[in-house]
């Protein structure tokens, strides 16, 4: 017996922010980035429905890109201060994560940090709050998910944070909110979902529920990322590939993810690269890797009315070219001596990670070396 996971209850489509409306209590901390939620209206909306409804609502604004441990601890002290029967993630990824971990940290303020990150240890919660997830960005499906990523900036690592405790209550998928995303954030959270939809479909874990989310996903986002780049104004793209995203979250929540998430969350720790982008510049070999061990590849290849593994590959890398994603750390723009001298350490983190016990090809520190290694100048691999 399986079962299936995702948010509590999902509404999506243009001005499903609505929704908000629905659900009952008196008090919200609304936990957020530094300014695009207030630059687009989205934070200001979300206040004056509940406040409408009588709501006290508290923000706790500033949450940064990769969101730190020391940011979460923050964010809990805060909601302990103000008792919050709800707390709405608003935002991009790493503002919706951030809640996330503030939340068992206000309902299990003695958890260390280190218990934490442990695969499916997080306490009960919805004991004091209860959560929504409102993205502003089309990339993580965090608003589906069993998962937070959080960095260790001392340690310079990037943490996820898996348990299926930390399922949204409420998603609310709404295009309108995330027109206002620039062309290589688009791009970069679009090469985010379809990563999920892609290491989802291949992972060692079998689900028919997630395979069916993860084909519909690459669906959508062959068919509209392109577009969603190059016409930000047009909601029906902007819908498509929000949709997209929360289909990738579906899948992913309960078939996991592999090593180009393991990989990514180094590159992100250690050199600040954008999670998507981070994922983009690897997902071509690791596909490449991965196809040694599974025939996975040609079903999306057959699904994308293509022939084979490497015909899907190439889609992939030509996707990449047209919304503008560079094809390789040196374009990125990394110099070389800083990449070799932290490769060592990236793969050795990588393996550590829960994603890799996922990846259908078991792969060990010195592969991933060479993966990191062939990354620099985008060199194709063939082991």
């Amino acid at each position: 017996m399986v079962k299936l996971y995702g948010a509590g209850t999902l509404y999506h489509g243009p001005k499903s922010i609505e929704s908000l409306k629905t659900i009952t209590g008196t008090r919200a901390v609304i936990v957020t980035g530094h300014s695009s939620t207030r630059e687009n209206g989205s934070l200001q909306r979300v206040c004056d429905m509940l406040q409408e409804k009588g709501w006290v609502c508290d923000v706790f604004s500033g949450v940064e890109p990769d969101p730190s441990i020391d940011t979460v601890r923050k964010g809990a002290a805060f909601m302990q201060e103000k008792q919050p029967d709800w707390i709405i993630g608003l935002g991009g990824t790493s503002s919706i994560d951030a809640a996330k971990a503030m939340w068992v940290l206000y309902e299990h303020p003695e958890l260390p940090f280190e218990t934490m990150i442990k695969p499916f240890a997080i306490p009960a919660l919805r004991n004091k709050a209860r959560f929504v997830a409102i993205p502003t960005t089309s990339g993580t499906g965090t608003e589906t998910t069993s998962l937070a990523v959080i960095t260790d900036r001392l340690k310079g690592v990037k943490y996820p944070i898996a348990s299926h405790e930390l399922q949204p209550d409420l998603a609310i998928v709404d295009g309108d909110l995330c027109q206002s995303m620039p062309a290589d954030v688009t791009a970069n959270t679009g090469m985010d979902a379809l990563t999920h939809c892609i290491e989802a479909y291949v992972s060692n874990v079998e689900d028919n529920y997630a395979d069916a989310f993860a084909k519909g996903g690459i669906q959508l986002i062959f068919a509209n990322l392109k577009n969603a780049v190059e016409n930000p104004d047009n909601l029906a793209y902007r819908q498509n590939m929000h949709d997209a995203s929360a289909l990738a979250g579906y899948a992913f929540t309960n078939s996991w993810l592999g090593i180009v998430h393991s990989m990514a969350h180094q590159m992100g720790a250690i050199f600040g690269i954008p999670h998507g982008r981070a994922n983009a510049l690897a997902l071509p070999n690791v596909m490449r890797y991965n196809a040694k061990a599974t025939d996975r590849f040609d079903d999306l290849a057959k699904l994308m009315g293509l022939s084979s593994a490497c015909e899907f590959i190439k889609a992939v890398e030509n996707l990449k070219k047209d919304i503008h994603v560079p094809a390789s750390i040196k374009e990125y723009g990394i110099a070389r001596e800083d990449w070799m001298k932290e490769v060592h350490r990236m793969a050795e983190n990588a393996h550590l990670d829960v994603c890799t016990s996922f990846n259908p090809r078991p792969a060990t520190v010195e592969e991933l070396e060479k993966l990191y290694i062939a990354l620099y100048e985008g060199e194709s691999v063939d082991f």
